[in-house]
């Protein structure tokens, strides 16, 4: 298993390149989403309406932010369940989405979008969101501001760190972990 370095939007090299148990640092600009906010991107989608950012390339983190504390961007920032999104995901995927964060398994249907796009889904940590959130330099909303932290934000994260758990390649961490590569042994 390796370790990665890398700049977001990701492109569909990068992504490919990953595999499962590959530990990752992101930075540069993902975007939060959980469950209400995909169904309204969804909604957009089917309406024929442009989406509040571009898909392509894009990293989507599950996760609804605790307010800002003084001198910090947000506060803190853990990941949510990521099957709440199952039935979304796919769509983002086709539209050239590369990866999301969360955490806990996914759905067959999200795991072969992940083969059939060139996609990633990353696990965060959870229970470790205050530490997260010193990685996020910049949040911003960008839409849907009437469901609070659920709303959909732009963030600047410097060296973010995500483990790679479902690859483009049909690898699951899951179910071959590598514990030495992950520095458990």
């Amino acid at each position: 298993m390796a370790r990665y370095n890398l700049r977001c939007p990701l492109s569909d090299e990068d992504a490919r390149m990953l595999r499962a148990g590959d530990v990752v640092f992101l930075s540069g600009t993902i975007y939060t989403a959980r469950d209400a906010a995909h169904k309204r991107l969804c909604d957009m989608l089917d309406r024929g309406d442009p989406l509040p950012f571009d898909c392509k390339g894009a990293v989507i983190y599950y996760v609804g932010p605790t307010p800002a504390p003084e001198g910090q961007a947000v506060g803190a920032a853990g990941p949510t369940t990521s099957y709440r999104m199952d039935s979304y995901a796919p769509r983002l995927y086709s539209l050239g989405c590369k990866a999301s964060i969360g955490k806990g398994k996914r759905s067959e249907a999200v795991r072969q979008s992940l083969e059939e796009y060139g996609g990633v889904y990353f696990g965060a940590t959870g229970g470790a969101g205050a530490l997260l959130s010193m990685c996020i330099e910049a949040a911003k909303v960008i839409a849907f501001d009437d469901l609070g932290p659920e709303a959909v934000r732009e963030l600047t994260v410097r060296n973010f760190p995500v483990l790679v758990i479902n690859d483009a390649h049909g690898g699951n961490f899951y179910v071959t972990p590598d514990r030495k590569a992950a520095g458990l042994e």
